[in-house]
C-alpha cells in the first residue's frame, strides 16, 4: 500500500504531520550551516583538514590493497542525463570504515541517457586505465626524478618580472602598478555595482547566477552502513577542491602573485585558502572574469569588513573580457603570475597558449591549476601548452634564461582524468605522461624520515618548489567523503547543525 499525503497537509497549521515535516526540514537547514563552519575556520584547522585529504589522496594512490582508501576499493561512478539536459552525477567512495555518495546536478546541455562505467567491459577507456595502465603510469613518477636531476630548474636565476627587461619589453606599459586597491577595469569596486559600467549580459552561466558549482549533496554512512550526516555539496565541493589545489602551491617557494580565472565559489575559496596559508608571501591577486558585475560582486565579498584578518594588506583587482585593452592586460597578467588558478567551465581556452610556450613565457616557472572545465569538449587550458610540457628536450648549453619541461602533467586521479578532463584528452596526452598527485605525495612521505637526500629527491623537490608544475583535477568522490568527514566531527565540537535523533 502506498501512502499518499499532498504537500498542503504537511504545511497545515494543524496537521498532525507538520512536526514531522519541520524536523525534516530542520535536516536539510543544517547543510546550510556548512558555510558559518568553513568560514569560522582557523588556518591551524585547514592546515589539518588538508592534511587528511593528502594521506587519503596517498593512500588512493598506492595501488595497495590494504589502504582504505584505494583506488581499488573506489566504486565506478555513474551519470543520468534527463530530456532537459540537466546531468546528475553520482560518485560513490570508501574509506575502509566508512561510505559516501556524493549527488550533484549541472544543467549542461547534455544528451539524454545514462553513463555508468562497467568493469569488464573492453572499452577504449578501460584498456587505458587497466591496473597494468595504471602500474605504467605511475613509473612516470621515477622517469620524472632521472629526468629532472638531468634538468636545470634555473633557481639561480629565478624570475622577477619587475626586474627582467626581456618580460617589461613584451609588454607595452599599463596602470596596472597605479590600480586602486580592489577595481574592475581600473574602477572602483564600490562603483562596480553600477549597471552602466558594463555591457556584459548573461554571460556564464546565465543571467542572475553568479556561478556553475554543482548543486546537490554528500551522504555519509558509519561502519555500519547507517547515514550519519548530510551536507551540501555546494560549498564543501569548492573547499575540497581548493584543498587540494593548494597541496603542490604550499610547496612554493614564490607566490607573489597569483592570477584567478572566474569569479564564483571556486575561485571564492582558491583565494581565500591561498590567502589564509600564504598571506604573508602573496602580494597582488588579479581576478579575470568574463561578467563584470561577478567579478565586482567577488571583490565586495572579500572586501567586507569580516574578512580583514585573511585578507590582509594584499592588493587586488580584476578585469572583465569587455574591457578596451583587455588583451594586453591578460597577457601581462599570465606573464606576472606565479600561480594560475582556473576556476572556469570553460569550453575555449582562456588564454592563447603561446602566453606560455613562447620564450618569453618559459623564463620561470608557474604552477598552473585546472579545475573548473570536467568534460572532454571542456578545455580551461591550450591543449599545447600541455603538449609543450610533456614534451622533454634533452638538455643543452643556451643562453637564455629558460625553465625546462617537466614531461608530466599532475593530476588527482589517473582514471579519471584520462576519461574526462578535457585539457588531457584533447592533448593526446599518455598514461606515462600523467602523476597522481598522490603519488608526489608518497614521494615525501617516503623520504620525510630519510636525511639522505640523493640527487633525484633534490631535483623532484626544486621541480616542486620552482619548476613548472601544471595540475588538473576533475573531483573525486573520495575528497568529498575525507573532508566532509572531518568537517562534521568540526561541527559537532562547535555544536553547529541540527541533529535528528534516530533518522
Amino acid at each position: 500500500m502506498t501512502l499518499s499525503i499532498p504537500v498542503s497537509a504537511l504545511l497545515s497549521p494543524i496537521s498532525p504531520l507538520r512536526p514531522l515535516f519541520q524536523q525534516c526540514l530542520s535536516l536539510f537547514s543544517r547543510v546550510r550551516i556548512s558555510g558559518t563552519l568553513l568560514h569560522s575556520l582557523t588556518r591551524d584547522e585547514i592546515v589539518e583538514l588538508q592534511r587528511g585529504l593528502s594521506e587519503a589522496l596517498r593512500e588512493y594512490s598506492t595501488g595497495s590493497q590494504e589502504e582504505g582508501c584505494s583506488a581499488t576499493y573506489q566504486p565506478q561512478r555513474t551519470a543520468i542525463t534527463r530530456q532537459n539536459g540537466c546531468t546528475t552525477l553520482f560518485m560513490p567512495a570508501s574509506t575502509g570504515q566508512t561510505l559516501g555518495i556524493k549527488m550533484i546536478s549541472l544543467q549542461d546541455g547534455g544528451k539524454a541517457g545514462c553513463a555508468v562505467e562497467r568493469p569488464g567491459i573492453e572499452s577504449v577507456d578501460s584498456d587505458s586505465t587497466s591496473p597494468k595502465m595504471r602500474s605504467s603510469a605511475r613509473n612516470s613518477v621515477a622517469s620524472l626524478s632521472s629526468e629532472m636531476s638531468e634538468l636545470s630548474v634555473g633557481s639561480s636565476q629565478e624570475d622577477d618580472s619587475s626586474t627582467n627587461p626581456a618580460s617589461s619589453a613584451t609588454v607595452s606599459p599599463s596602470a596596472s602598478s597605479t590600480l586602486l586597491n580592489g577595481c574592475v577595469n581600473q574602477k572602483p569596486v564600490v562603483a562596480a555595482v553600477d549597471p552602466s559600467l558594463s555591457n556584459t549580459r548573461g554571460a556564464w552561466p546565465g543571467a542572475g547566477t553568479r556561478d556553475t558549482s554543482p548543486r546537490g549533496s554528500v551522504t555519509l554512512l558509519d561502519g555500519d552502513s547507517l547515514p550519519f550526516a548530510l551536507i551540501n555539496a555546494h560549498e564543501l565541493t569548492a573547499f575540497r577542491t581548493a584543498l587540494a589545489s593548494l597541496m603542490i602551491f604550499n610547496r612554493r617557494r614564490k607566490v607573489r602573485t597569483i592570477l584567478v580565472f572566474g569569479a564564483g565559489t571556486q575561485a571564492y575559496w582558491h583565494i581565500r585558502l591561498a590567502l589564509t596559508l600564504r598571506g604573508e608571501d602573496i602580494r597582488r591577486v588579479y581576478i579575470v572574469n568574463r561578467s563584470f558585475e561577478r567579478a565586482a560582486k567577488l571583490l565586495q565579498d572579500i572586501y567586507g569588513p569580516e574578512n580583514t584578518k585573511w585578507r590582509r594588506d594584499v592588493k587586488f583587482s580584476a578585469v572583465s573580457t569587455d574591457f578596451g585593452e583587455y588583451g594586453r592586460v591578460l597577457k601581462e597578467h599570465v606573464r606576472k603570475a606565479d600561480a594560475i588558478f582556473c576556476c572556469t567551465p570553460s569550453v575555449e581556452p582562456l588564454f592563447p597558449a603561446e602566453f606560455l610556450t613562447s620564450r618569453e613565457g618559459r623564463q620561470k616557472g608557474r604552477l598552473i591549476t585546472a579545475i573548473g572545465s570536467y568534460k572532454p569538449h571542456m578545455a580551461e587550458i591550450h591543449p599545447d601548452i600541455l603538449r609543450d610540457e610533456v614534451n622533454v628536450q634533452p638538455p643543452h648549453r643556451h643562453f637564455h634564461k629558460h625553465t625546462p619541461r617537466s614531461g608530466v602533467i599532475v593530476v588527482d586521479s589517473l582514471d579519471a582524468a584520462i576519461k574526462e578532463a578535457g585539457e588531457i584528452i584533447q592533448a593526446g596526452i599518455k598514461p606515462k605522461q600523467v602523476v597522481e598527485l598522490g603519488e608526489l605525495l608518497m614521494v615525501r612521505h617516503a623520504t620525510m624520515n630519510n636525511s639522505d637526500d640523493t640527487g633525484e629527491e633534490k631535483s623532484l623537490r626544486e621541480w616542486i618548489q620552482r619548476g613548472n608544475v601544471i595540475y588538473k583535477s576533475v573531483g573525486l568522490g573520495l575528497m568529498d567523503l575525507v573532508t566532509g568527514g572531518d568537517l562534521v566531527r568540526l561541527a559537532r565540537q562547535r555544536n553547529l547543525g541540527v541533529t535528528v535523533e534516530d533518522f
